[in-house]
């Protein structure tokens, strides 16, 4: 059950704009390009942008780590005392959420 962090998910109400900075300044490759959700390779972790307000503080980055088994990384991360959410699941998207004991989100998910 070893966890790599995969990707850092930024909130912008501003996508088109974050999407030529990450893509084009930064030359970034485009890895995913979904309605809401765009996602840039940046080596050994992605940057995510997801179309949302970010306001510090209250929406803050959410550190994204990769499971090939969610449930089964679920069980065993509770047991450790980590406080997760239900598994959920929609198309092929299989996740579950929580939160580090600052309050900043963490996910983990089974998108690559």
């Amino acid at each position: 059950m070893p966890l790599e962090l995969r990707r850092i998910i930024l909130f912008t109400s501003n996508l088109k704009a974050m999407s030529a900075f990450y893509g084009e300044a930064l030359a970034l490759p485009l890895v995913t390009d979904e309605d809401g959700f765009k996602e840039f390779d940046a080596g050994g972790c992605r940057i995510a942008l997801h179309n949302g307000a970010s306001e510090i503080g209250a929406r803050p980055p959410k550190l994204v780590f990769y499971s090939d088994d969610i449930p089964a990384t679920r069980e065993a991360l509770v047991a450790r005392g980590v406080k997760l959410g239900k598994v959920l699941s929609q198309s092929d998207l299989t996740r579950c959420e929580g939160r580090d004991p600052d309050g900043n989100p963490l996910q983990i998910s089974n998108r690559k």
